[in-house]
């Protein structure tokens, strides 16, 4: 139970000490890549290394867009050179330093606001034209809450762009010194499948409180909460992230709309 209560604050903090770290997803978008998306020339990424494809999107300029789970300076500006009205929420206070940084740094304005995506979202119903959600839900148990959530605050005829995990990254143990090992069964939930020593080296070492979910979950869910969804790519980590990476694709980029 004290497991519960405490993953998502454990999961901020991690997130925290990433971005003051450079991770890959806290590395905000320079100035030039800024300009070059005001000349129209931009990708961004659901998953780790497949752009979104432009035919996804819906016209941009004036556009409500929700980055949902997605600080870190690197989506919403572009979206915000391209004319949107963008909104930004995510539950690392260091990930939306860079995105006031960024905000600052080209004059544009940018709602921003922290808070656990595992409780209501903080917005009405029917506020935005798109939700964009990179790779983040494995950090929420319940990913039916997730969806329920995007759907409620979407308007009628809003489009969800959602990346997420396939769940392989859970099953083998990816340690590039070592071969392949099968070490956990799917799904996998930290705050029951886990021992305390596992739980505690998860919390001691940074790695964060991440659950796997099936595609029951990712995919069934969005349709359960009433999604169509019109498209899907798979994708994989980006090179030197370890050796799964040869052998299968790890995540699944969907786009689904609320009818």
């Amino acid at each position: 139970m004290q497991r519960r209560a405490n993953y998502a604050e454990i999961n901020s903090r991690t997130w925290d000490r990433w971005a003051e770290s450079g991770c890959d997803w806290s590395i905000p978008i320079s100035h030039e890549e800024y300009v070059n998306a005001l000349k129209g020339e931009w990708g961004v990424y659901l998953t780790p290394t497949r752009y979104v494809p432009k035919e996804w999107f819906l016209p941009l300029r004036g556009a409500k867009i929700l980055g949902l789970a997605s600080g870190g300076g690197q989506q919403m500006p572009i979206f915000a050179a391209l004319g949107a009205d963008c909104t930004v929420f995510d539950n690392s206070e260091k990930q939306l330093e860079s995105e006031r940084m960024v905000a600052e740094r080209e004059g544009y304005k940018i709602e921003i606001v922290k808070g656990d995506m595992t409780k209501p979202l903080p917005f009405a119903d029917n506020s935005f034209d798109m939700i964009f959600h990179p790779v983040s839900n494995c950090y929420v148990e319940d990913v039916y809450h997730v969806w329920n959530e995007c759907y409620r605050v979407l308007k009628k005829g809003g489009v969800l762009l959602a990346g997420m995990d396939n769940g392989l990254n859970f099953l083998v143990n990816d340690d590039r010194n070592l071969p392949l090992i099968i070490e956990n069964k799917l799904p996998f939930n930290p705050l029951k499948n886990a021992s305390e020593e596992e739980y505690q080296h998860m919390v001691n070492n940074l790695e964060g409180i991440q659950f796997s979910h099936t595609l029951e979950e990712q995919i069934g869910g969005q349709l359960r909460a009433n999604f169509v969804l019109t498209d899907l790519y798979e994708d994989r980590d980006r090179e030197g992230s370890g050796l799964l990476r040869e052998y299968a694709p790890q995540y699944i980029a969907t786009r689904s709309v609320k009818p």
